[in-house]
């Protein structure tokens, strides 16, 4: 991916691009209020400052409603594809050019009088001087006069933004380009390419979504009996279509994008090598908009559609059932009304199990 662009200083310029960005970048922080029904969370990803004062407030923020956690956490998704990853930082409308000017102008002459601000460093302070104040550019890179403060209102300044939830720093902080500006209206150029967009928010969505627990009803209820079939089902309201979405909704700025998820397939792993699952490779389908079959008396010896048969007793302890209920996701966003395909999500649960032996009469 493309990232910092200041060539001409090279690996100064770089460096001073990090700089600059711990002094002005600040970290979004979270707040967050429950829904109504008590099963999700309105989440906005808000700016703030730092302890000095002297961070930028980030103007942008993802605000998520439905299905997601409460208090900016991570859902309790996990990615059936090991490769997938939520994006670590992004790029978004942060700045109004007044209030750029003034804060970054204020961070310039900072580190220009700090201690060992000399020769390159010095030198790299004043070529990102020149590039917002004086039109001064880079092959790629426009520059900018005064800040475009005569165009304030018509456009904002993008810039930085890390996702909280990413624990590896440097993925975090790997969006190190300087601010840059765009028009109202008119898309960020195609090379940054971490420029937040539908996708991206759809991701987040994803990353925040809470699905439902996976508690699965079996029949003997959690004491069952060697060689007899252990019924197994989830009732319907546990595995409704369930909805999060991610939203950015500034003056001149509107991008959101709906993360969905439809229960897929219930998967069963006894605890035990000792035990048959029912369909034979352990996954429950859909069938009929139920996964598995309620137990009714007068079925004992029948197959269960999903189940369990238990080849040996727990000898007074318990088996750990683990039940994964996959989901089948997909988004819809801004420009792309038709359903786009994600990896398919998971969630797990275990639960204790009691397995006795049948107990003979010799007469």
């Amino acid at each position: 991916m493309n990232r910092s662009r200041l060539t001409p200083l090279g690996t100064c310029a770089a460096a001073l691009t990090l700089a600059v960005g711990a002094l002005a970048l600040v970290e979004p922080a979270y707040a967050a209020e429950p829904t109504s029904n008590g099963k999700g969370g309105n989440t906005e990803q808000k700016g703030g400052s730092d302890k000095s004062g002297n961070g930028i407030y980030a103007a942008a923020e993802v605000k998520y409603t439905g299905a997601v956690a409460k208090a900016g956490a991570s859902g309790n998704v996990a990615s059936s594809d090991v490769n997938w990853t939520p994006p670590p930082c992004w790029y978004a409308p942060k700045y109004g050019a007044k209030e750029f000017k003034k804060k970054m102008s204020k961070e310039l002459k900072e580190a220009a009088s700090a201690p060992g601000m000399a020769g390159h460093a010095g030198a790299a302070i004043n070529e990102l001087e020149r590039h917002y104040e004086d039109d001064y550019g880079w092959t790629d890179t426009p520059g900018y006069k005064d800040y475009n403060v005569d165009k304030d209102g018509e456009g904002m300044f993008w810039a930085a933004y890390e996702n909280p939830d990413e624990p590896d720093y440097l993925k975090r902080t790997s969006c190190s380009d300087i601010p840059f500006w765009v028009e109202n209206g008119e898309a960020p150029p195609p090379r940054y390419e971490e420029a937040i967009s539908p996708k991206i928010l759809a991701a987040l969505a994803y990353q925040h979504m809470e699905l439902p627990k996976t508690k699965v009803t079996l029949a003997p209820d959690g004491n069952t009996k060697v060689k007899l079939p252990t019924w197994a089902w989830l009732d319907k309201a546990a595995f409704d279509e369930v909805e999060a979405t991610a939203a950015i909704n500034i003056p001149g700025f509107h991008l959101e994008a709906t993360t969905t998820a439809k229960p897929k397939a219930l998967t069963l792993d006894p605890g035990t090598e000792d035990a048959t699952t029912l369909p034979a490779d352990g996954q429950c389908p859909i069938v009929g908009g139920k996964i598995g079959e309620p137990y009714a008396q007068g079925k004992a010896k029948e197959t269960p559609p999903c189940g369990i048969v238990y080849g040996r007793s727990s000898a007074g302890a318990t088996f750990p059932l683990k039940a994964s209920l996959t989901w089948e996701i997909s988004w819809t966003g801004t420009g792309q009304n038709a359903p786009v395909g994600m990896p398919d999500g998971k969630i797990e649960a275990v639960q204790d199990v009691t397995v006795e032996e049948i107990q003979s009469i010799n007469r």
